[in-house]
């Protein structure tokens, strides 16, 4: 009792709940604004590595080299060749009209042929061309006893235990002599094989009649055989202009099927790095990313130490660890790629006369710009971790995480149906519809038809039975059932969740409400704003005081009422109001004596009532009488 007179008099203690959560909205708020400075310093930094003119370099030199027709022969360009005819016309036409510049348009001479060719006038190509064979060996695959008699040569596809490394030919030149791969060029993903450094190599030389007369030689002794499998033309470009490299990789692949299969590779990179005076805020900008990375990994050690396998239950805590193991490989991608470019640039640059492998350099940059891609996206996602505070975020993660254990068992029935609709797919009209040419083909073409992307006429011609079935009740049960019922469980569960925020099961606190606080404080401590809620209140409070005073109570029993109606409303407020706290908040002692005396008030007013309805039931049962 005396603990509840000294709490209505106002002495008891600010429960501890309260300042618990101030210090983790401040504590929230801090790293906020500290990984905010971090956000903005790497979207400088991967910005700055990108460079608008490195789209226009590799539309250009695209059209040039890939769309420039075949004299004579409009319909014939590199990616319309489908045999080797049709290569050798490219070769003597359109990639070397495209090589050598030597003249302006009015047949002036502009430079000294000793430099180099300028491709458009503009970009410089360094050193001279580079083309390179591989071959695969005779009788590398087997055939059948009834056809042996028929077939006295047999090619398979390229692997390097089936690849040829004989002299063929006049074997006089190195493009008829095998030489060695280089142990660390990559290897070329091709669409019919994975290719190795080496093999039959010769570069053209700087001046164009002389590499014509070159094609034509090696066209008329059969440099393409029946066990060339593919062709590579590199050549690199350097455009002072705007500071960019540009790789250039042609490809040109002979399957065991016959025919060709062309594809390319265009990389604008920018190898010197640090030129302009905004470079050199780039590399500020580098600097400043390591010493972040030093210190969440100092912080995120600390937290591993302090809660230890506790640690790892947080999926935010999987995201951290994920966004440090991406920024140490993106660090150690770009120190790699550094060290490689100070080796080799010069070297590259000096030999003129010879071909400058910049595909090595050119390919780890791609692969560095790819990490940070990465990086940068999942440094975007782990903002919702900050703002999983606002009541909109905190009921799409809630959603998500109740609704979790429903989509995993529909997600296994739906890849269940799913992958058997791909495999049927794929055995059906593989072997006559592109986008189901491959296993995975026919999945990626099942998510374009789920999107409305689809190809019928095609299927319908594959085969007119099997065709329309397959569609028809592809369409039913993955896109209007299984999709549906995707949908309804997120769309229950969010209904669910919606229902739990309205009668009160929301978090402790919304980030958004704490800085609209903080904001209307510091105001109001500027004097910029007034604090109308106050003034109104108190004003509201003064009326009330005057009319019981007039009605002949006296001030001990005013403020007593005044004190059991303020207590009575913040306790109503806080626990039946639309802003209840989270009911899986731990309750303090203080709390639950609030909650004790409040009960307690309530059973009085109950009691109250009941005696009431009872004497008028006792009335109109006497009347009734």
């Amino acid at each position: 009792m005396a603990e509840a007179s000294r709490w209505h008099r106002g002495g008891a203690p600010k429960p501890k709940l309260h300042y618990r959560k101030e210090v983790e909205i401040r504590t929230t708020l801090q790293e906020l604004s500290l990984y905010f400075i971090f956000l903005i310093n790497l979207c400088i930094l991967t910005f700055g590595m990108v460079n608008p003119h490195m789209y226009y370099l590799n539309k250009v030199m695209s059209s040039l080299f890939l769309d420039t027709s075949v004299p004579g022969d409009e319909r014939t360009n590199f990616k319309s060749i489908r045999s080797i005819t049709d290569f050798w016309k490219f070769m003597e036409g359109p990639l070397l009209e495209g090589l050598y510049w030597d003249a302006w348009y009015t047949n002036k001479t502009l430079y000294n042929l000793k430099n180099s060719s300028r491709i458009y006038y503009e970009n410089i190509l360094l050193g001279v061309p580079r083309v390179r064979q591989l071959r695969v060996r005779n009788n590398t695959c087997k055939v059948y006893s009834s056809f042996q008699s028929l077939m006295s040569e047999c090619y398979d596809k390229y692997t390097s235990s089936n690849e040829d490394t004989s002299d063929f030919g006049l074997k006089q030149e190195t493009e008829w002599k095998y030489s060695t791969p280089n142990s660390s060029s990559p290897w070329h993903w091709g669409f019919v094989g994975v290719y190795q450094n080496g093999g039959f190599i010769f570069t053209l030389s700087k001046s164009k009649s002389d590499t014509k007369n070159k094609f034509i030689n090696l066209r008329l002794n059969s440099w393409i055989t029946r066990g060339t499998r593919v062709i590579f033309i590199d050549f690199s470009l350097y455009n002072a202009n705007v500071n960019l490299f540009c790789i250039i990789r042609l490809v040109a692949e002979f399957p065991a099927t016959g025919g060709i299969i062309t594809s390319w590779q265009f990389y604008s990179v920018k190898l010197l790095r640090y030129v302009s005076h905004y470079d050199y805020i780039i590399a500020s900008c580098e600097i400043t990313f390591c010493i972040f990375l030093i210190v969440f990994t100092t912080q995120e050690a600390q937290k591993i130490r302090e809660f230890k396998s506790a640690y790892f239950k947080s999926v935010w805590n999987w995201l951290e660890l994920l966004l440090l193991v991406l920024c140490f490989v993106a660090v150690s991608f770009n120190i790699y790629c550094n060290i490689q470019i100070f080796l080799l640039l010069e070297d590259l640059l000096k030999n003129t006369e010879k071909y400058s492998d910049f595909y090595f350099l050119a390919y780890w940059y791609i692969y560095y710009s790819n990490i940070i891609a990465i990086t940068i996206f999942f440094a975007w996602i782990k903002i919702f971790k900050f703002i999983s505070f606002n009541k909109t975020m905190s009921q799409l993660s809630t959603t998500l995480s109740r609704c979790l254990k429903d989509i995993v068992g529909f997600a296994i029935m739906f890849f269940i149906i799913f992958f058997a609709y791909a495999q049927l797919g794929f055995l059906v009209f593989g072997s006559q519809v592109d986008d189901f040419s491959t296993f995975q083909n026919a999945i990626f073409a099942q998510f374009r038809i789920v999107l409305g992307d689809f190809n019928f006429a095609g299927i319908q011609q594959a085969n007119r039975i099997l065709g329309p079935i397959y569609f028809i009740t592809f369409i039913f049960f993955v896109f209007f059932v299984l999709l549906n019922m995707f949908l309804a469980i997120i769309n229950d569960t969010y209904s669910e969740v919606k229902a739990d925020y309205s009668i009160g099961r929301r978090p402790d606190f919304e980030l958004g409400e704490m800085i609209k606080k903080s904001y209307n404080n510091a105001l109001e401590k500027l004097r910029l704003k007034k604090p109308q809620k106050d003034e109104d209140d108190k004003g509201m409070k003064g009326d009330l005081a005057e009319q019981a005073r007039r009605e002949g109570f006296d001030e001990n029993e005013i403020q007593s009422a005044e004190q059991m109606k303020k207590w009575k409303e913040r306790l109503e407020k806080k626990y039946y109001s639309s802003e209840i706290q989270d009911d899986y908040q731990p309750v303090t002692q203080q709390e639950f004596r609030e909650l004790f005396l409040y009960a307690v008030e309530l059973e009085k007013e109950l009691h109250y009532v009941s005696l009431k309805l009872n004497r008028v039931m006792r009335r109109i049962s006497a009347l009734q009488n």
